[in-house]
């Protein structure tokens, strides 16, 4: 069965493949089903300025998940993408799904991959995240069993010329509830190709690698404030 109904924009040069087939003749004959392929996730950071917050300024949205993998921890709202479903629209859907929120804008920032981050199968999830300015009302829902904001207390301590350790704190705004973790950062190259890698090193009641998303999305907002 062919997957899109217009292929007009795939023809190249119209000419047969090595084969003899047509696009059209190549795309009844191929198997999607040939390679094991992974499933794709959205993952949502919805963080909100605050003058009262301890420590950043911000505050961030978590839910508490209700089913496995990792039932009970906190993690960011996020769920599976639909086979006919662009990134964004999944963010947006997820989000409201989990949240109740809705009509906010969202910046994709990176994918994360590692074949091993998923015990249910290969599962590659795109971030997004928003830095609000204003009060929105929240309500878990669908796979959340609650959502709660946390104030957010993030720190960066360099411990070698190219290496430092990222420590999170959130702290549940409304009691003594508090999620925790730290990643190891490494840096590396010069110039446009300087590039850096987590390895996370503790993580306390917070989901999967969730803990490491937080922190590199706290680094790379605080460079736009350094």
């Amino acid at each position: 069965m062919q997957y899109l109904e217009d292929i007009t924009p795939f023809l190249g040069t119209g000419q047969k493949n090595e084969a003899g087939q047509t696009l059209e003749e190549f795309l009844e004959r191929y198997d999607p089903k040939k390679y094991d392929c992974p499933s794709n996730t959205v993952d949502i950071a919805v963080f909100r300025r605050v003058s009262a917050a301890g420590g950043s300024g911000l505050q961030l949205l978590m839910i508490r998940r209700r089913n496995h993998p990792n039932i009970g921890y906190w993690a960011l709202p996020g769920g599976f993408v639909e086979i006919r479903e662009n990134l964004e629209d999944a963010a947006a859907r997820e989000l409201m799904e989990e949240t109740g929120v809705t009509g906010i804008s969202l910046k994709q920032h990176g994918a994360w991959g590692d074949y091993d981050r998923d015990p249910r199968w290969r599962v590659i999830t795109a971030l997004y995240f928003t830095i609000l300015t204003e009060d929105v009302p929240v309500r878990a829902g669908d796979d959340a069993a609650d959502a709660r904001w946390f104030d957010v207390t993030y720190e960066e301590v360099p411990e070698g010329e190219n290496s430092s350790r990222l420590s999170l704190r959130l702290q549940d705004v409304g009691s003594d509830l508090l999620l925790e973790a730290e990643a190891r950062c490494v840096e590396e190259g010069d110039g446009p190709l300087r590039t850096y890698t987590l390895t996370q090193t503790t993580s306390n009641l917070i989901a999967g690698d969730h803990g490491m998303m937080i922190l590199d999305l706290l680094r790379y907002i605080r460079s736009f404030s350094s």
